[in-house]
């Protein structure tokens, strides 16, 4: 891929164009992005894949309004007709008066390597043995009958962003995946699962080999799942749906919902929403993060912060916009496209781990379930109120015992972070990343 320099030169010029055109001040975005994907089933090519995309977007500001355009069109008179677009509409839509860039003091002065972009692409060869190698080993395992497909994809995007301000930056990054789904037994006793590894760079990935017998060894684990009595007991989350729970905490501490009030969590900052201990993390700087970034979406710089700490609430997610909603400063959360304008969004969320192993924290449990995976999504972010499908297995006399699907899991996320007792088995394997999880007390509901 190109350098990001002439990105940035395209972006200084597009920005001088709207000044020149009236506005009063601009931020515009450019995405460089190729991509190679393959997918295979039973040892056939589904798809072989290579996808390249240039795309641009400019935001006006005039006055207390704003307005965004993008394109994938960067000659010179598609520039003007961009920019002309532009002032023609920030002249006749709304006034917004939290819209405009970043304070000039929050800039990122200096962007650090986070060692974000692998220099290898990897060929299209190397992709199909990847695929291969993950299906054969998972249709190797015993029980396994049956394959819905394997794929491995690598991409590569670098990001440009210029503002009027005097922000000016660029990063790539990298992305290496491969997974696999595969069915066992047969008729209508079959069973599915899945299994999956990602990484910024292709040397993290793990093995094919690796990742295709996990797939195959959990979906043979389903086997002759029964129906659970409902009941009130502890649900334990393994850590690939424990994220998950992150996911609605950041979306009820996000500063959209905030400053909209609706959100179980606007009244809480600095209260206890965790046990004593517990904090969650927002690190944007960690080194081949799977959702790192040197600076945010505004040119903010970024930095690691606790969320919670001691399981009290200490920070909202917060982009420039929601923060002058409410009256506070931008925590260097704006994530954003080439046609939208900034919102705020977590980057590396995670919490951080507890003292059990997961063995020691199921025996501790007793009686329970066991969740490996959700379905649905019945999540209430206004009162917390909670309620999913779910799989998984029972747990009796502190062990995994036979597997359960077709079951509804129900709280409120209120007592459920109240209630959580973290595993030490933390591994960062998304953007969102939890060890595993045990909720002090929900309903099963089943048959």
């Amino acid at each position: 891929m190109a350098s990001p320099q002439p990105g940035l030169d395209l972006l200084r010029d597009l920005i001088r164009r709207a000044r020149r055109a009236g506005a009063d001040a601009a931020d515009a975005l450019f995405v460089e992005s190729a991509s190679v994907s393959h997918a295979q089933r039973l040892g056939k090519v589904e798809k072989l894949e290579r996808a390249e995309s240039r795309d641009l977007g400019l935001r006006v500001l005039l006055g207390t309004r704003q307005a965004v355009v993008s394109t994938t069109d960067h000659d010179a008179r598609s520039l003007e007709t961009l920019v002309e677009r532009a002032i023609a509409m920030v002249r006749v839509v709304p006034e917004d008066p939290y819209c405009g860039l970043a304070p000039e003091n929050r800039l990122a002065r200096e962007i650090p390597d986070l060692d974000l972009c692998d220099p290898v692409e990897p060929s299209p060869e190397a992709l199909i043995e990847q695929a291969r190698a993950c299906e054969d080993s998972a249709l190797a395992v015993a029980g396994v009958t049956n394959s819905e497909g394997a794929e491995a994809a690598w991409s590569r995007s670098s990001i440009s962003l210029v503002a009027s301000n005097g922000f000016a930056g660029s990063y790539q990054v990298s992305r290496h995946s491969l997974g696999v789904s595969v069915l066992a037994g047969a008729g209508t006793a079959m069973e599915r699962d899945y299994d999956f590894s990602s990484a910024v760079h292709g040397a993290d990935l793990e093995s094919a080999a690796v990742v295709g017998r996990r797939a195959g060894q959990k979906a043979v684990r389903r086997l002759n799942p029964r129906k659970a009595k409902t009941a009130r007991v502890p649900v334990i989350y393994d850590p690939r749906v424990s994220n998950s729970l992150l996911g609605h905490f950041a979306s009820a501490i996000n500063g959209s919902a905030i400053a909209r009030g609706t959100s179980f969590l606007k009244d809480k900052m600095e209260e206890r929403i965790l046990p004593a201990g517990m904090r969650i993390v927002d690190d944007p700087r960690r080194r081949r993060g799977l959702a790192s970034k040197p600076f945010d979406g505004e040119g903010v710089a970024t930095t690691r912060r606790y969320l919670v700490d001691d399981g009290r609430l200490q920070s909202w997610i917060l982009d420039t916009r929601s923060a002058r909603q409410l009256g506070t400063e931008t925590t260097g959360h704006a994530s954003r496209g080439t046609s939208s304008p900034p919102s705020p969004s977590a980057t590396n969320l995670y919490l951080e781990p507890g003292a059990l192993s997961p063995d020691a924290l199921i025996a501790e449990t007793g009686r329970g379930f066991y969740v490996t995976e959700l379905i649905g999504f019945g999540v209430n972010g206004i009162t917390g109120d909670y309620s999913r499908g779910a799989a998984g297995f029972w747990i009796e006399n502190g062990r995994l015992d036979e597997p359960v699907s077709e079951v509804t899991i129900a709280g409120n996320l209120k007592e459920m972070l109240l209630g959580l007792t973290a595993a030490d088995d933390l591994a960062f394997r998304y953007g969102v990343n939890a060890p595993t999880l045990r909720v002090a007390e929900m309903t099963v509901a089943g048959a």
